[in-house]
Formats: C-alpha cells, sequence, structure tokens
C-alpha cells in the first residue's frame, strides 16, 4: 500500500511539472473546467499571461456584464473590447459564471433560471478547458485542444490585433462609453467586399451610408477586414495572403515612428466608436520604473464626425465648438424633446398654424439662414433658377415645406423632419449653399447672418420687442375672464330651476336613441353587478378598460367596456351619435355591440364576449402552430372587416387604431375587429396621437406623425400591412430580441431584404414544415404593397382581397421608404 502511495505521488510530480513547462512553452493561462468567477472578490477575472487582457465581470450601471478588457495599470478607467450578451439585462453582484462543459454559464442570484452565453455551434464538443489569450481572444477548446469558440468570431464594437471582421459581420457601436449596449450605428462588410458605415435604425441603403471603403470595384474582391499585429488595418482578398492583394487604411510610405522606449509594448484595436467614428488605437505599455501606459489615436475614418449621419436627431444639426467636438443643436423654433431616445431629437415649440386657411402665408412665417448647411435628406422639389428671397417665399406659401437649401440659383425644399444637418467648413469649395429654416413669425424675427468666414455660421436671433402688447394682451384677457365669470354666476342661478326639466329631455332623447339603434339601455349599477363589481379585467384597449360579466337568466357571457376620460368628457348627443353609427355595423368579422350605458361622465359599451382573446396572443405569446392556410384565413378574415368598415356599412368608418389587441378570436378562430368607431370621438379635442398609446403607435401609418397631413382608409391600411406581415413571421414588426442581426430589427425593411434576394425561406420560423411557398409569396408582396409611405402607392382594401385570393395580378412591390423621412 504505502509503495502505491508512493508511485502515485512520483506521478503527480512529473505530471505537474509537465503541465506547467507547457503553459510556459505556450505562453497560455490555463482556465480548467468547472472554475468560476463571481463580481465581487478576489476571482472577478481571468487575466492573460501577460496581464494586459482579461475576461470576467466589469461594473456597468447599476449591475454588472461580461466581457473582455485591456488592463492599464496606470488608469482608473476600463477600455472594453468585447461583452457577452450585451443586450441583455445586467447581473447582480450575488451572480456566478461557470465554466462547464456545456460552455459558460451565468447564475444571476436572483433564483431565476441560468443564462448561457452563446458558445456553442451545432457541431461543437464537449469544453475541456478555456484560455485568455494575450492577443485579446478567450477562447474554449475540447479534449483535443480543438477551438469550440472564441470571441474572435464574434465582435461587437472592437476588432483586435490579428482579428478580421469577415463578409457579413458587423461592428455596432456602443450607446455610451459606461453603457456598452448596442448604440446607433454599425459597420458591415459587405459581401461585395465594400465596408459601409449606416445608422442602425436606417434602410441600409446609399443614400443612409455615411462612410464607405470604396473597394467595390478594386482589382481584387476583398472579403474581411483585418488588423494585424503591427497595427496596420487592412483590407485583404479572401484567398491570398501577400502584400499585393491587400488595401491598408493607415498604410503611408514614411516608416512607421518607433516608441523612443525599449521595454514598450503596443495593442492596436480599431472601434466603432460612440458617435459612429471608426477609429485606430495603439495602447502603450511601458516597463521602465513604474508601469504606464497611454492610448494614441494612429488613424480614423472621418475627421469631422459631423459626416456621421444620425450622430444628431430629428429636427436638429451638427456643427463643431472650438475644441473640435461635435455637438447637436435645435433649429430656431424647436427644443429638445423630453424622450430618452439616442440621440435626442428636437420637436417644435408651436401649435399647429393657420397655414391651409391662411390667404397670405408669407405674413405666417420668418426664415433662419445658416450659411454652409447640408441636409442627409431628398428634397421634395427641386426649382431652378429662383432667387433667394423667392425661394423663402416659395417655401412659405408651401405649408408642407419646412425648409430649405438654396444652392447656385436653385430652391431645394425638404420636408420636416429635417434630417442629418451638418455645417460645412469647406473654404475650397465654389458652390454657395445657404439653409432656409422656416420659423413662426409669432416667435422670432431674424436677422440673417451672411459671411465669408470659414467657421460654423450661427444663426442670429433677434428677439421682438412685444412689451407693450403683452401687457394690452393680459388687460383684456382679464377684463374678458371677468365678464365670462360674472355671466356664468347670472347663467346659474337663472337657470337653475329648469334642471329637472333637462334632466327629463335628456331621459326622453335616451329612449329615442335607444329605438333608433335597437340596443338595450344599462343601468350602471346594473352592470356594476354583472361584473362583480368590475373585478375581472380581460383587457386594455386604447379607449378604456374591458371587464367581463354575465347577464340574464342564462348568464350570457359579456364583455363591458368602461370608457376613459378622453371619451367620457364627450356631450351625450355627440357619444349616442357615434353609437348608433356602430350599431348599424352587422358583419361576421366585426364584434357585435348589445348594449350601452350613459350615466353622467359615465360612459359604458356592452359587447358580446369573444372567448378566444386577441390575435397578438395567438401570434406572439402562445406555441400554437398556424399552418399558411389559417394564416391566409386570419388575413382575409381581417382584410373583409375593414372593407365592411371602410365601403359597405351605412357610415364610412376608419378605425385609426389597427392592432393585434384590437382584433379578437371567438370559439371557431374567426378574427372579428373591436374598438371601431370610436376614434372620431377621441379625436375630438385631444391629440390624435394618444389613439397610439400603449404600445400601438408601430402600427400606425407615417402621416400620423405630422399634425396636418390627413386621415383615409388608407391609413388602416398601412396598419394592416404591419399586421400581414406580422402574420408571416410570428413576431412583431419591431424586435430587439431574438435576432440574428441588425437588419431585422425593423420588420418591413428586414421582409423587403429577404424579398428582394429572393431568400424568402428567412422568414420561416426554425423547425416550422409544410410551408405553402405560393401563398408565402403572395402574402409577402401584398404586405409589401400596404406599408408604402406614400398613400397613392398602397391598395384599397378591396384590392387587397382580391391579391390575398389570388384573382387579381400582384405587382413587384417597391421598397418601403426609409423609417424616417
Amino acid at each position: 500500500m504505502a509503495s502505491t502511495l508512493v508511485l502515485f505521488l512520483q506521478f503527480f510530480v512529473i505530471f505537474t511539472i509537465e503541465a506547467t513547462h507547457t503553459t510556459e512553452k505556450n505562453n497560455v493561462s490555463i482556465i480548467p473546467l468547472r472554475s468560476s468567477l463571481s463580481p465581487k472578490g478576489k476571482n472577478s477575472s481571468w487575466p492573460s499571461s501577460s496581464g494586459h487582457f482579461a475576461f470576467g465581470f466589469y461594473p456597468e450601471g447599476s449591475g454588472f456584464a461580461v466581457g473582455i478588457w485591456i488592463v492599464t495599470p496606470s488608469e482608473n478607467t476600463t477600455t472594453v473590447v468585447w461583452t457577452a450578451n450585451r443586450d441583455a439585462p445586467k447581473v447582480s453582484s450575488k451572480s456566478m459564471l461557470n465554466l462547464t462543459e456545456q460552455g459558460l454559464l451565468i447564475q444571476n442570484g436572483r433564483g431565476d433560471s441560468p443564462n448561457n452565453i452563446d458558445t456553442r455551434d451545432s457541431n461543437s464538443g464537449l469544453v475541456s478547458w478555456a484560455a485568455m489569450l494575450d492577443s485579446g481572444n478567450f477562447v474554449l477548446y475540447d479534449d483535443d485542444s480543438d477551438v469550440i469558440w472564441q470571441s474572435f468570431d464574434h465582435p461587437t464594437d472592437t476588432v483586435l490585433g490579428g482579428q478580421n471582421l469577415t463578409s457579413g459581420d458587423d461592428l455596432v457601436s456602443s450607446i455610451s462609453k459606461s453603457d456598452h449596449s448596442s448604440g446607433c450605428f454599425y459597420l458591415t462588410m459587405q459581401t461585395d467586399g465594400n465596408i459601409v458605415a449606416y445608422p442602425l435604425y436606417s434602410g441600409s441603403s446609399e443614400l443612409d451610408a455615411y462612410w464607405a471603403s470604396n473597394t467595390l470595384n478594386q482589382m481584387y474582391q476583398y472579403q474581411k477586414l483585418g488588423l494585424n499585429n503591427q497595427g496596420f488595418l487592412c483590407l485583404n482578398e479572401g484567398g491570398g495572403g501577400g502584400s499585393s492583394d491587400r488595401l491598408c487604411f493607415n498604410d503611408s510610405n514614411k516608416p512607421r515612428k518607433k516608441s523612443s522606449h525599449n521595454n514598450t509594448t503596443s495593442i492596436y484595436r480599431a472601434t466603432l466608436d460612440v458617435d459612429g467614428n471608426l477609429r485606430l488605437y495603439e495602447h502603450q505599455f511601458h516597463f521602465e520604473g513604474n508601469n504606464s501606459s497611454g492610448v494614441v489615436i494612429l488613424w480614423q475614418a472621418l475627421n469631422d464626425t459631423c459626416l456621421v449621419k444620425g450622430l444628431c436627431g430629428l429636427n436638429s444639426y451638427c456643427s463643431s465648438d472650438l475644441s473640435g467636438d461635435a455637438v447637436c443643436k435645435c433649429y430656431p423654433g424647436f427644443v429638445h424633446s423630453n424622450t430618452k431616445s439616442v440621440p435626442m431629437d428636437c420637436i417644435q415649440t408651436h401649435s399647429k398654424d393657420d397655414c391651409e386657411s391662411s390667404e397670405d402665408r408669407t405674413l405666417l412665417y420668418n426664415f433662419t439662414r445658416f450659411e454652409n448647411m447640408h441636409w442627409g435628406d431628398v428634397p421634395y422639389s427641386v426649382i431652378p433658377m429662383m432667387k433667394m428671397k423667392t425661394c423663402e417665399k416659395a417655401c412659405a406659401q408651401d405649408c408642407g415645406c419646412g425648409g430649405a437649401i438654396y444652392t447656385n440659383g436653385t430652391c431645394n425644399k425638404f420636408r420636416l423632419p429635417l434630417i442629418w444637418g451638418r455645417t460645412q467648413n469647406d473654404s475650397s469649395s465654389t458652390t454657395v449653399s445657404v439653409a432656409l429654416v422656416k420659423t413662426p413669425n409669432i416667435f422670432i424675427a431674424i436677422s440673417p447672418p451672411i459671411s465669408n468666414n470659414t467657421n460654423e455660421s450661427k444663426p442670429k436671433v433677434v428677439i421682438d420687442n412685444k412689451k407693450n402688447l403683452i401687457m394690452i394682451l393680459a388687460l383684456t384677457l382679464g377684463v374678458v375672464s371677468l365678464i365670462c365669470l360674472v355671466m356664468a354666476v347670472s347663467i346659474f342661478f337663472t337657470y337653475r330651476r329648469q334642471v329637472i326639466r333637462y334632466a327629463m329631455l335628456s331621459e326622453s332623447e335616451k329612449l329615442e336613441f335607444t329605438e333608433e339603434c335597437s340596443l338595450r339601455s344599462f343601468s350602471f349599477d346594473e352592470l356594476v353587478k354583472s361584473t362583480g363589481e368590475f373585478s375581472e379585467e380581460i383587457g386594455r384597449g386604447s379607449f378604456g378598460t374591458v371587464y367581463k360579466g354575465k347577464i340574464g337568466d342564462n348568464n350570457r357571457s359579456i364583455a363591458v367596456k368602461r370608457l376613459d376620460e378622453r371619451i367620457a368628457e364627450e356631450g351625450e348627443r355627440e357619444f349616442q351619435a357615434e353609437i348608433t353609427a356602430i350599431a348599424r355595423t352587422h358583419h361576421r368579422n366585426l364584434v357585435k355591440l348589445i348594449g350601452f350605458c350613459i350615466e353622467g361622465s359615465k360612459k359604458l359599451l356592452v359587447y358580446e364576449f369573444v372567448s378566444k382573446g386577441s390575435l397578438a396572443n395567438l401570434l406572439f405569446e402562445q406555441e400554437t402552430r398556424i399552418t399558411w392556410k389559417e394564416r391566409m384565413k386570419l388575413a382575409l378574415d381581417v382584410a373583409r372587416g375593414l372593407l365592411y368598415l371602410h365601403e359597405e356599412c351605412e357610415v364610412r368608418i376608419i378605425h385609426c387604431n389597427i392592432n393585434p389587441r384590437n382584433i379578437l378570436m371567438d370559439e371557431a378562430w374567426t378574427a372579428k375587429i373591436s374598438d371601431f368607431g370610436l376614434a372620431r370621438l377621441s379625436k375630438r379635442g385631444h391629440s390624435r396621437t394618444k389613439i397610439g398609446d400603449h404600445g400601438s403607435s408601430r402600427y400606425l401609418a407615417p402621416e400620423w406623425q405630422k399634425e396636418d397631413a390627413s386621415v383615409s382608409v388608407k391609413s388602416d391600411i398601412y396598419s394592416f400591412g404591419v399586421i400581414l406581415l406580422e402574420i408571416i413571421c410570428l413576431r412583431r414588426s419591431i424586435e430587439m430580441n431574438n435576432i440574428s442581426s441588425a437588419d431585422e430589427i425593423l420588420l418591413s425593411s428586414w421582409v423587403y431584404q429577404c424579398f428582394a434576394a429572393g431568400q424568402l425561406n428567412k422568414l420561416i420560423r426554425y423547425g416550422e414544415k409544410n410551408v405553402d411557398w405560393k401563398i408565402l409569396e403572395r402574402m409577402v408582396k401584398v404586405g409589401l404593397w400596404c406599408v408604402q409611405n406614400h398613400q397613392s402607392l398602397r391598395p384599397t382594401m378591396k384590392n387587397v382581397i382580391l391579391m390575398l385570393e389570388a384573382l387579381k395580378e400582384i405587382p413587384v412591390p417597391p421598397p418601403p421608404t426609409r423609417l424616417v423621412e
């Protein structure tokens, strides 16, 4: 027994010496299986053998994230170069990261199920060990020391020395230096060998790009962007490796300047920064005396950061301050919105004007002139051979004009919102370009500064001295208010004895209303009892809350909608007129109205109870398999209901709020449209954008964003098109999670890309079988026609039904217009 123990100890010592020798020879810090990290304590990261890189937990916001960063001993900042699950919620300080045979497993410490970092391919084996390499690459190996997974294959916003960005890969910027979630810009290596940078939510068209390598027509077909260990950022041909088949962005004929320190190590990284600019950095580590480090910028794609489209939000422009940094500013007449969107948009400070009804519209507006201003949108009107003053007058007379660019006698008119504005400081340009921003006359009077200074041209704003006018208006309003108060008190005391008479008249009108629409009139107490004091809430719509109840001897199930304040404030006559119109509708694809209640400010509607829930539950929350014939039936049910509302019922009704939550399913899985006829009541005295609350704004047509645009049945057709695409793909129209690339975020844009590329199979969920490709293509083409930005391009609902039923030929649809127009 003793001899056996001695032999075992000798074998263990020999094995340990050999293992240590292998590690030192390969210069790799081996991370064995079942190793773990935690955000707090000593074991919060795994360093590389040189100590320049570390993998593990780092603080971000109120929690922690998992990633790779450059260790800088002389600085307190952390340079993160890769983040795992960057858009997932941050984990708590009680979390634990474990290296298992299946990969990296995060236990978040809140009692939830553990989350896996996506480190496995379909053909990968079991993990045996891991390593944090000196190149900044975190690698998982199997028993044969073959690579199972490595972080270099999944870049976030950075490419390190020795790493390649291949065709189809993207770099996505971070939100900020302290938040490494997906930001506003992405850089993609296209299949044609061209590297292009876009705003994240753009249509990825040529007009949206703000930087490109312009290597499309080169002699070689470049297939990857690589950063070598000498700090050269180059495009390389896929099959070659020599110097003749590459193009370096930071290459020059001059020799590279070397550091004056002998004991210096450099690490290079190319990062798509927060501002959308691609920059090449060098981190220098000095080891003489006290360890120190520094970082310098070797190269950047754009010398003027204002060239980045989308750096500033809607109705704002980019200019450079005295230090050379890009600054976003709102145009005169606009202020920063209160939303938390990045970048922040600007909104108008004034309400809707009387442009349409005004005879002389030039008196309503003034213009702020900006010299050397550029806008990224395409003008909707170009008028040649015109003077600048005439251009201002033409824009003032046009109610749809938000501003104009005057260039060498040509007037280019643009609609709101004004996008991608920037000042140009190019003194060598012979083109004189002046931006004319339209502002209401009641706010400012403009003194236009036109100069030859190549620095930023700032608008000189002169505030009108209207102190006397304000005093006169204040006194007038005071006197009018006093007169109104006296009249109100007089009317109250004069007619208070006639209250009973008016009440009796009101009751008589209710009876006539009941007879006219053949509805049952319920009392409020009766509905309180039938719903159990409104105890069972079954849904919330755009116009109120819905409760389940029972009436009659047979306990018939009903749905009671208690309308909210914006409809409850309407008068009884207006409310009764709308309910009369709703009661006259009879169609199998509309939810039937069976009663109502009007008692003062309490207004309730009683509908038939539809038992199978909403279309949103069927598409997004259930695992039920929906065949393609069932999807076509759902689409036709909704289309026939809309056709009845638009063209076949006695009173033409525009729904204005079509979304999957307002489409209900009955026992036979027939789709029924609800909440129709109420939008007109909501629009009286209220902003129509309120109809799009509760997450339904994504279904609203673009014209809803413009207060002066008319809304027609084509607005419902746009909403139907979005729903049709969701029925096809069984996902929401805007999806930030469970997507493989940024192109899939906006559904309409992604569907058109797949259709144009002939890759409709990408729209099919994994594991879905028995796909009817003819139905799929027909539904895709109809959906793309319906979501066109311009109303004139959208088909009527009758033609939509004919195309879905294959009774009418469907032409090839054009691409949907950009999200921001």
